[in-house]
């Protein structure tokens, strides 16, 4: 049990320093790029922070744990909106800005929704997952040209000052520095996300609790710290927008990308409970955040408690179920 806990504090020290490098790498490369902030978050650095998921997801289906892929995806979106978004709004209230409502909300209840309705004949089969990865192309594509396209007064100064958003450096030093600290950061938090994983799962298992509630609890919020560490230190800096930006960028890619991924590898059977239970709070709490989102445009740390509250009670759920 020392070994597991040991695990865990190491793996929490390994993101929060892989979330900062991250931060950091993406905010410069989106300097150097002439690309808005907002859509670094909403790409490199969802899919940066849901390699984990991705992962977890393709190794369970090669081990024939297809359920577990689905339930990775299904309760990371679940974590990222209730316990990352929640927890961020304490730590600083969320700015919104106008694109998350109109554009990147809808993306994400549209995929999501999406996976609901593939999966109702429980199974994701290389078609479907065909299907969803061509959309996560279309949509990053479309997200970058938009965010090359719509730089604010604000950013294009930003943009003048790429000596002290890089490092210090300009031209291909800086360039070179906050893609080592992209990498950097990325593979941090795939080891911080592994040992956080497997500690937990060697104390969920040493007290007894189901491999269901585990997939759907520990490894899913495990996989999805990368995501939590990212966020709160965006939050924690002022840079909201990568703080939302990471949480739906991640929900999106998970649900399209890691979803897909995996299901064009190996079809994934999808079980009865994710589809009568867990898939309903996922679409749930997607639908919750868009009038937190709305209204005031900005998430602030009461509605960040109701977010944390409405994870809490899922976990209690799931743990009372014992499935």
């Amino acid at each position: 049990m020392i070994l597991q806990w040991a695990l865990i504090l190491g793996g929490l020290v390994l993101l929060f320093g892989g979330g900062e490098a991250l931060v950091r790498g993406a905010s410069g490369i989106a300097l150097l790029a002439r690309i808005s902030p907002p859509v670094i978050g909403l790409t490199i650095v969802a899919a940066g922070t849901s390699m984990p998921e991705l992962v977890v997801s393709l190794q369970a289906a090669f081990e024939g744990s297809p359920g577990i892929a689905v339930a990775n995806v299904v309760g990371s979106n679940i974590f990222n909106i209730g316990a990352i978004l929640g927890l961020a709004a304490f730590v600083h209230p969320l700015r919104i800005l106008g694109n998350t409502v109109r554009l990147e909300w809808p993306v994400m209840m549209l995929a999501a929704f999406q996976l609901y309705l593939l999966t109702r004949d429980s199974l994701l089969d290389h078609i479907e997952g065909g299907f969803l990865l061509t959309a996560m192309i279309a949509f990053t594509a479309y997200a970058v040209w938009l965010g090359r396209k719509s730089v604010t007064p604000l950013e294009q100064q930003e943009f003048e000052q790429l000596a002290t958003a890089s490092f210090g450096r300009t031209g291909k030093a800086a360039v070179g520095l906050n893609v080592a600290a992209v990498g950097t950061g990325v593979a941090l938090l795939a080891a911080g996300s592994t040992a956080l994983v497997t500690g937990a799962i060697g104390v969920a298992s040493a007290l007894g609790v189901s491999d269901t509630v585990i997939g759907l609890t520990i490894v899913s919020a495990g996989t999805s710290t990368p995501e939590l560490a990212t966020s709160l230190v965006a939050a924690r800096r002022g840079q909201d927008d990568v703080a939302v930006g990471n949480v739906v960028g991640s929900n999106i890619f998970n649900v399209l990308g890691i979803a897909g991924a995996t299901s064009l590898v190996h079809p994934l059977a999808v079980p009865e409970e994710i589809l009568l239970r867990d898939i309903w709070w996922m679409l749930g709490a997607t639908l919750l955040l868009f009038p937190l989102m709305r209204t005031g445009m900005r998430v602030t740390r009461a509605e960040g408690f109701v977010l944390l509250a409405g994870f809490l009670g899922y976990v209690v759920l799931l743990v009372l179920s014992k499935s």
